[in-house]
């Protein structure tokens, strides 16, 4: 299925963070780790402020008709191995629930690679809850392999 409007990407404002939170918020693994209240938790606005003022870091939402249903985060990391060469990593990928299907994540996904390529990075990568089955299937079919095991300790 197919957006039926021209999707816009941008990066998100300020004035977006309220609607970025709701839609991470919205599904089973980020209703236990989010807190989508009215004010949001201030720590929300400090990381979107480190976000913007950084240019290895972008925080990108997807529009249509001005009503903000997609988002992403892209980091641009420089590696000594590869030769030196740069990363690009998709984290917090999220569209909105009365729009999934519609091919949002998929041009959202399609957005990121291309900024990776316009940034001149060898790799794109991305993380996701083994939890997520639906994602997973959904990564692999644009093309992503699992490689490596991945690891975390909270802290």
């Amino acid at each position: 299925m197919q957006v039926d409007t021209e999707l816009i990407f941008r990066l998100a404002t300020e004035h977006d963070l309220d609607r970025i939170v709701e839609m991470l918020a919205d599904d089973e693994l980020g209703s236990t780790r989010e807190r989508y209240e009215k004010p949001l938790p201030e720590s929300y606005l400090k990381a979107f402020k480190a976000i913007a003022a950084d240019a290895n870091n972008e925080l990108v939402v997807a529009s249509l008709e001005k009503e903000v249903v997609g988002v992403q985060q892209i980091t641009f990391t420089p590696y000594i191995t590869h030769q030196g060469g740069w990363r690009a990593t998709i984290e917090g990928v999220r569209t909105s629930s009365s729009e999934r299907g519609k091919g949002i994540g998929t041009a959202l996904i399609q957005f990121a690679i291309q900024r990776a390529k316009e940034r001149g990075c060898h790799l794109v990568q991305l993380t996701t809850d083994k939890k997520r089955e639906d994602a997973l299937r959904f990564y692999e079919q644009l093309g992503f392999i699992a490689t490596h095991e991945g690891m975390k300790m909270k802290l």
